[in-house]
């Protein structure tokens, strides 16, 4: 702009300055020219009123004439340079100021931007801490501390629904006054009546800049210093689960950007916590199966113990003899509890669990002879291995014998229900059934009898 202004007052200086000279040297001009066509001696007198045909001399006598029209032209040309000069320099303040305002969005959209992209870097690693972590009770504690510190909020609170669905129940907080609030179990009512049960019932945000002006706002005396609230839904599918409640100490403390960042950060809230609810149901439920199935090991095997000939045999150097129920060690006895290797060091003996998928199912006891003796780490191993093929090899003789029985019985049922289905009578299906039970359970007495009529 100021080379523009340098331009156009060096052009106009020049235009003035060729008028000024040409409107005060033009008469001068004249005579010297008149002078210069004529011999005569000098007359100005005669020179200035002299009326002549000659061209030249008509010329001479117009030259004013055309001075003057060139002066005129000349300072309308001036101001017409003005006025040119002056509408430039307008619009070229018009335009310095568009420039400033342009850069000035610019800088502001920039600002706007990494405070945005700061935001989502936020929750993208809130996202990831939260994500890592399995258990409920630990989860929702994390989420209301990494809400508050990452976002400056004075309270972070997390509600879920109880299970009819009435209630909003307070499960984690990170200020004094939301941790008085989980001691006494604080819930809202899922109604109008505050802006947790409002975002619960409709399942839409509620936002108070002024806790004040807001007629739905619930004034909480374990939170007297909120000034703003939000409330955002924690959806699963559709279905409203919970709430995430922010408050800050400063009125107008949320704009629109703040309401989209923490929608996305309440979204991935939502997931953390039905994740870590459907781990904990997998694991209660995992716990329960495995509970059935010791159970039901341990039945398996008191059985299958109660029809072993014996329960265990003894090697003593020489020959195997059975145990037929002898006491067992101590040092047995403590294993067959714990489920761990024990080594006694007053008499070097070693006790060696079987066990069977967690189970312990027997003992592998062993020691020296005479005197003291040091086991190697072989040996040991050696012990192990052997007590480990040992459980693996019971429990396919337990399954073998178990699918016998099954077999047997099946055979058994199926050969019963033949002869039963042989006969049509009533009294012969009777006698029938009888005298096969009878013949495959052995050693009873067998009746079956029709209920009388009435009974």
């Amino acid at each position: 702009m100021s080379r523009i202004n340098q331009i156009f007052k060096t052009e106009t200086q020049k235009y003035a300055l060729a008028g000024a000279l040409f409107g005060l040297l033009f008469p001068i001009i004249a005579t010297l020219i008149r002078i210069a066509s004529s011999s005569l001696p000098l007359d100005f007198s005669a020179v200035i009123h002299v009326q002549s045909t000659d061209p030249l001399m008509w010329i001479i006598d117009s030259a004013p004439i055309f001075l003057g029209l060139f002066a005129a032209f000349a300072g309308r040309r001036q101001d017409n340079l003005q006025n040119l000069y002056e509408e430039l320099s307008r619009q070229g303040v018009e335009l310095e100021n568009a420039q400033e305002t342009l850069e000035q969005r610019v800088k502001d959209r920039t600002l706007a931007l990494e405070q945005r992209a700061a935001q989502l870097q936020i929750i993208a690693g809130t996202a990831r801490t939260i994500a890592a972590i399995q258990d409920l009770d630990s989860l929702l504690p994390e989420i209301t501390k990494l809400v508050s510190e990452q976002f400056n909020y004075y309270h972070t609170g997390i509600f879920l629904l109880n299970e009819p669905r009435e209630y909003a129940v307070l499960r984690a907080a990170n200020s004094e006054g939301g941790r008085k609030m989980l001691a006494r179990q604080h819930s809202l009512r899922l109604d109008n009546n505050s802006i947790v049960g409002y975002t619960a019932l409709l399942g839409e945000p509620r936002v108070a800049l002024d806790v004040g002006a807001d007629s739905v706002y619930f004034n909480n005396p374990d939170l007297p210093d909120t000034s703003s609230e939000m409330a955002l839904p924690l959806r699963i599918g559709g279905r409203v689960i919970g709430v995430l409640d922010v408050q800050s100490a400063q009125k107008n403390a949320f704009v629109q950007e703040d309401i989209n960042v923490l929608t996305i950060l309440a979204d991935q809230v939502a997931i953390a916590i039905e994740n870590a609810r459907l781990f904990s149901e997998a694991k209660i439920a995992l716990s329960d199966s495995q509970a059935t199935f010791e159970k039901y090991i341990k039945q398996e095997w008191r059985n299958f113990g109660k029809q072993a000939m014996h329960s265990g045999f003894l090697y003593d150097g020489k020959q195997v003899l059975p145990l037929n129920g002898q006491v067992q060690r101590e040092q047995a006895k403590r294993v067959a509890q714990t489920g761990s290797l024990t080594l006694d060091k007053s008499s070097a003996s070693i006790a060696v669990p079987i066990k069977l998928r967690g189970q312990t199912i027997g003992v592998l006891d062993v020691r020296p002879k005479k005197g003291q003796r040091q086991w190697t780490q072989d040996e040991l191993a050696l012990l192990e291995a052997a007590a480990e093929r040992a459980a693996l090899a019971l429990e396919n003789a337990r399954l073998v014998e178990g699918a016998q029985r099954r077999a047997a019985r099946e055979r058994a049922i199926g050969e019963i229900s033949s002869k039963i289905g042989a006969v049509s009578e009533r009294d012969l299906i009777l006698q029938a059934a009888v005298e096969e039970l009878g013949r495959k359970i052995g050693n009873t007495e067998v009746v079956i009898e029709l209920a009388a009529e009435g009974k």
